[in-house]
């Protein structure tokens, strides 16, 4: 359905307060460097108010904008090269639409294409942050936020956004631990030779079906209770666990029925590295510091939601500390990366 989504104005936030000389410049981690070329994006929607004035309510989420980008002054710059962002404070694009529809209409039953409607249009890759603001003729609001991937990951993004939240709110926020260099945990490196391989694999990743799923809370407690207790240590499976066993068996049932010698078959899941390190990153820490695990599953082996979630719960629990340092000494990991993204064109191109 077409929401008859009107652009009614399109300009640059910048920083309320200027970037000092020394910051000019944000180095990219090897995280950072081998983010797919996507925006990641959020839509928050907000309930008609006894405000009615949308021009007062405008200019408050641009002023709260400006002050948050202080804070977080890289997402504010652009895109200099494969090894940094220059903080130049050319600002984020700050688009505000009208929406021909109510907002119950979009929320009842939301579809992806509809929700695209509702995402900013970005003609650069350098810019790092775009926002629109879409007013519903019901009085309501979705505020949407795209980030860059270069400069975060859904951690990252979401600090961003509660950051804002709280400022336009009137609180006072104090993140100066967000903005970290952490070349030194994970080096960046010259892609010279494999930049072609790392395109082609992005560009096989990007071209995926998406689907929304919509799991009722007291029906995950059955799941998880219905999994039980997992792995030697007994823990019980997480709601992400237990869902991703339950969709990963009905992926499995799937793949086997379409190719019976596919020999194994993969769960990848990304896990949030700051709190696995020692000592510990903040948890607000801009960019992208995670891990993919891989849960590997041998075809042919009957399938059940307990060993699919242990595959998955062991994957995440291996990325400790020791685990992760050793992992990236002496550029190990993007040997693995490069050794991963040669089989898998191999393969591709095998397979045509």
């Amino acid at each position: 359905m077409d929401l008859n989504v009107e652009i009614i104005s399109r300009e640059t936030i910048q920083p309320s307060s200027p970037t000092p000389s020394h910051l000019k410049i944000y180095k990219l981690s090897l995280f950072d460097q081998l983010a797919p070329p996507v925006y990641a994006p959020i839509i928050l929607f907000y309930s008609p108010t006894d405000e009615n004035d949308s021009s007062k309510r405008s200019n408050h989420l641009k002023k709260s904008l400006s002050k948050t980008l202080t804070k977080f002054y890289p997402f504010a710059g652009r895109v200099k090269d494969g090894f940094s962002i220059e903080c130049n404070d050319r600002g984020a694009i700050f688009i505000e639409a009208l929406v021909g529809c109510d907002m119950p209409t979009v929320l009842k039953q939301p579809e992806i294409d509809q929700l695209q409607q509702l995402l900013p249009e970005v003609s650069s890759d350098q810019t790092l942050l775009a926002v629109q603001v879409n007013y519903f003729g019901c009085g309501g609001i979705a505020v949407s936020v795209c980030i860059r991937h270069v400069i975060g990951d859904a951690s990252a993004a979401a600090h961003f956004v509660k950051t804002w939240a709280a400022i336009a709110c009137g609180e006072n926020i104090n993140i100066d631990d967000a903005i970290l260099d952490c070349t030194s945990l994970f080096p960046p490196q010259n892609f010279f030779g494999f930049s072609k391989n790392i395109s082609k694999n992005h560009d096989l990743l990007l071209n995926v079906a998406m689907k929304r799923f919509l799991f009722d809370g007291s029906k995950i407690a059955a799941l998880r209770s219905k999994i039980g207790k997992i792995g030697p240590s007994l823990d019980h499976a997480t709601r992400v666990e237990a869902v991703s066993a339950l969709i990963w068996s009905a992926v499995i049932a799937i793949a086997t029925e379409r190719d019976k010698t596919m020999p194994m078959h993969v769960a990848a899941t990304a896990a949030n590295l700051r709190k696995r390190l020692n000592p510990p990153l903040p948890q607000q820490s801009i960019g992208n510091i995670y891990q993919v695990t891989m849960a590997n599953w041998l075809m042919g082996k009957t399938t059940n939601y307990n060993d699919l979630a242990e595959k998955i719960h062991e994957s995440i629990k291996k990325m400790n500390n020791e685990y992760i340092r050793k992992l990236h000494e002496g550029g190990g990991y993007l040997n693995i990366m490069r050794n991963a993204a040669e089989g898998l064109v191999l393969r591709i191109c095998l397979s045509c």
